[in-house]
Formats: C-alpha cells, structure tokens, sequence
C-alpha cells in the first residue's frame, strides 16, 4: 500500500502522523525511497523506508465508520488479563507493537479494569497512558472532533467494560478457589 504527501497516517505505538515529503536517500550503494512522517503527538520527524512501511506496522487510520465499532470494542467484556505482570506485560507489549488500533484498545480496557482494582507498575502505568493516548487521538482525528470531545466516549466505553466484567460470575477451580478475577 502506497501513501502520498499530505497523507494521514499511524506510526505504531507513536499514532497519527502525515506523511510531509516521499524522498529518495542514499543507503550505501543503493538509492531508497522513504516517507518522512510528521507525528502529531510530538511535531517529530520520523523517515520510514517505502519498502519497509508495512512491516514497520505504518497503516492509514480506521475509516469513520469503524470509529463506532472501536468504541463498541471498548465498551464489550473481555477475559481476564494473566496474573503475572510479567506475562502480562509481554502479553500487552506484542500488542502495542502490532499498531492494530483494535488491539491497542483492548490493552487500554485491561489496564484500565487493573488500574481500579490494583495499582499498577511504573511501566503499566506509562503503557495505559499511551495506550490511551493511540486511541484517543486515532478517534480524534477519524472522526474530525477535538481530543476532549472523544475522551468522554471513550471513558464511558471503558466504564461500560469494567462493569460488565465485574457482573462476570466467578469461575471456581478443582481447589475450591475463585478464580477469573
């Protein structure tokens, strides 16, 4: 998939950026082509080799009608993350890296879920916070409205997931204990 000059599109794990200028750089003895993508969370310049980009996870962003359906993810049950932080947080971090919107919003419930029964690690806490952010500032700019219009929907869709989740029954193990939460 090719992207032309002006385009929007999502850089994994830093989100929404516009490709400025497609520029040809000289790599050893080969003439490669790159994207130079202006990421809006930072105004920092990142260069992408064209041939790369896919693999890189570069993507456009979720059509608008998918924008419903992402808070609709938001909003649904999920299962219960791995106990172990550790675990976890690999789990977590191979979704991060995707650049898969959907999953991105899925690391964002659990660990908003975790935050309001635990507190989190130092390094849970920054991903909850990016996580947030990524999905945040994609529905922002899909949907064309301001970062503090979409956050509202996006705390309610959490706030619906925590509650279903808490309604789950308990699952009891062979050893009597609850077990699921």
């Amino acid at each position: 998939m090719g992207f032309r000059i002006g385009q929007k599109v999502v850089y994994p794990n830093h989100g929404i950026g516009t490709i400025e200028q497609i520029e040809q750089k000289q790599i050893g003895a080969t003439l490669l082509p790159f994207y130079t993508l202006r990421l809006a969370a930072n105004n920092s310049l990142v260069l992408v080799p064209v041939p790369n980009a896919s693999e890189v996870g570069l993507r456009a962003p979720i059509s608008s009608g998918e924008c419903e359906l992402l808070l609709k993810t938001l909003a649904d049950d999920f299962s219960s993350p791995a106990n172990d932080w550790k675990d976890r947080f690999k789990d977590f971090s191979e979704k991060m890296r995707t650049g898969d919107i959907f999953e991105v919003a899925n690391v964002l419930k659990h660990l908003t879920y975790l935050s309001h029964t635990k507190p989190l690690s130092f390094r849970e806490q920054r991903m909850l916070e990016r996580s947030r952010y990524l999905v945040i500032s994609e529905l922002a700019a899909v949907c064309r409205q301001p970062e503090c219009n979409v956050t509202p929907r996006v705390e309610d869709a959490l706030a619906r997931a925590c509650v279903k989740h808490n309604k789950r029954p308990a699952k009891v193990t062979a050893a009597g204990a609850v077990a699921g939460h």
